[in-house]
């Protein structure tokens, strides 16, 4: 029996640590994983584009709770998906990527190798929190270990590993035992009893919670009851404290949201970058003044930027919420007044024009509360992003926010139903967005992913054309000319629904659906709108 290439442990090495998916597009110069691809029990998705895969491996992350793992040739594959490694980046989403690269002897010198790129690592490294060169056959399960490990400690985000095409194909042992240390940060207890302190003594506490606590959903219910607090979510935490009569699943940039901050005589922040796209979408400055400010967040950098901590707390959200929670003194039953109070006002905050959309996703919420609703840079998104009552944690993301990319929601909603193959995935996307990547329709045909893609049809980029005209700007280049989505559909083989009115929508949905296969509707709204 031949010894196994690098190629082929490298792919051992990613299934024993419980990869089951990759997302990439082959070449020569990743001839050696497909070798070791063919031999495993790991799924290989095939997109039409490798920042599709990028995408993919995002929305497959935040569903799974496991890294998405991309597998791209040198070049253009590799820069390709690196707009995804930095929307990865941005929502803190851990995603491993595998390239290729010509022989080590040719990096730096530009002799027009193909796919050549004057630096990869480099080029790499400006947008990973982990980078490196597998150079020597024996060190894959090393390798594999340290990205692994990158993934694991503090902020989680995107990750890297390049192989040479000659190391590729060299005899290796597929070593794949090396464990990843537990690398939960260990809250310090006097810490915790100085944050305890403060939260029991407040007559007005106030909880906001984001992305960074989606897997504490139980430790912040248990701290936010103790503390009878309202806790606002910011868009990446939506889902949290689903259905709970202290949920406010409104953005910390809504008038009412901001008003209540300033007036709590306690505030507790938990996995949130409380960054400008959440705390001040309209970039209007007015900011919430803080008082008493405790702040848990798993990165130390982080820490330091936007607001600071009166008390910062270092550590997991969830081990951090269980070490406070024996600690704080109950409070009065005011809590879930003020919460419903507060739900009802920033609702009110919401623009006229955003309303009538927030209660479209209600409504989808309602009928589906189990969906997964995946979203890109799209007029129902941005409503949704300000206020959306999203029933589970991780129920609702998008790339609106932080890195803001379009051309995400297709192929992230494709992603998201590899890795929960039994929700319903609904996928909201502006027809200016999809055309980034109308192609990965094709994707979700061959992975029979029966995602219902809901184009917000307006016939061009809507709201940058609103932001035009607020500024007495002429509507230059936003009127991009739409396909016969549809027709661009069928071509595909999905089933197709055009819809005029968003009234129609919950029943375009539900008709999708009982289609057991991909489908697309068209919701044609007014332009502008």
């Amino acid at each position: 029996m031949s010894q196994r290439t690098v190629g082929q442990a490298l792919v051992a090495a990613l299934e024993a640590r419980g990869v089951d998916t990759v997302f990439g597009i082959p070449g020569v110069h990743t001839i050696e994983l497909y070798r070791g691809l063919a031999g495993s029990g790991i799924r290989h998705v095939t997109p039409r584009h490798e920042q599709g895969a990028g995408f993919m491996a995002d929305g497959y992350a935040r569903v799974s709770r496991k890294p998405g793992v991309c597998f791209v040739i040198t070049g253009p594959g590799l820069t390709n998906v690196v707009t995804a490694m930095a929307q990865a980046r941005a929502d803190s989403v851990p995603m491993l990527v595998i390239t290729g690269v010509n022989p080590v002897e040719t990096h730096g010198r530009e002799d027009g190798h193909l796919h050549e790129l004057p630096d990869q690592l480099g080029l790499i490294r400006q947008i990973a929190l982990h980078a490196e060169t597998l150079r020597r056959p024996g060190d894959v399960a090393d390798t594999v270990a340290r990205a692994f490990d990158a993934m694991s400690r503090g902020r989680p985000g995107p990750v890297a590993i390049e192989v040479p095409i000659d190391v590729m194909a060299m005899p290796a042992e597929a070593e794949t035992g090396i464990p990843v240390a537990d690398q939960h940060q260990v809250p310090d207890p006097s810490v915790i009893a100085e944050a305890a302190r403060t939260l029991s003594g407040a007559d007005r506490p106030l909880i906001v919670a984001g992305g960074g606590a989606v897997d504490a959903d139980g430790p912040l219910r248990a701290v936010a009851e103790a503390l009878n607090a309202p806790v606002v979510t910011t868009a990446n935490g939506r889902g949290l404290m689903g259905g709970h009569s202290l949920r406010v699943p409104a953005s910390p940039s809504l008038p009412a949201i901001r008003a209540a901050l300033s007036d709590a005589d306690a505030v507790l922040a938990v996995g949130t970058q409380m960054g400008p796209t959440d705390w001040d979408m309209y970039g209007d400055g007015d900011l919430p003044r803080l008082t008493h400010l405790v702040r848990i967040e798993i990165d130390a950098a982080q820490m330091e930027r936007n607001f600071r901590a009166d008390t910062p707390i270092e550590g997991d959200a969830s081990d951090t919420l269980t070490a406070l929670l024996p600690l704080l003194a109950r409070r009065g039953a005011d809590g879930a007044a003020r919460a419903d109070a507060l739900r009802r006002a920033a609702l009110v905050d919401v623009s006229p024009n955003y309303r009538p959309i927030c209660e479209m996703l209600a409504m989808l919420y309602a009928r589906w509360p189990d969906a997964l609703v995946v979203g890109d840079s799209t007029q129902p998104v941005y409503a949704g992003n300000l206020y959306v009552d999203a029933p589970r944690p991780g129920s609702w993301f998008n790339s609106s926010g932080g890195f803001g990319t379009l051309g995400y929601g297709a192929p992230a909603a494709i992603g998201a139903k590899r890795a929960a193959p039994d929700r319903p995935v609904i996928c909201l996307t502006g027809d200016g967005g999809l055309q980034f990547s109308l192609s990965e329709l094709g994707t979700a045909m061959d992975e029979t992913a029966p995602v219902v893609f809901v184009v917000w049809n307006n016939r061009g980029y809507g709201e940058i054309e609103t932001y035009l005209r607020r500024a007495g700007l002429p509507p230059i280049g936003v009127r991009p000319s739409p396909p016969d989505f549809d027709a661009s559909a069928e071509a595909y083989g999905l089933q197709a629904e055009r819809i005029e009115d968003m009234a129609d929508l919950p029943d375009a949905v539900a008709r999708a659906l009982a289609s057991g296969a991909p489908a697309l509707v068209d919701l044609v709204v007014p332009r502008g709108g």
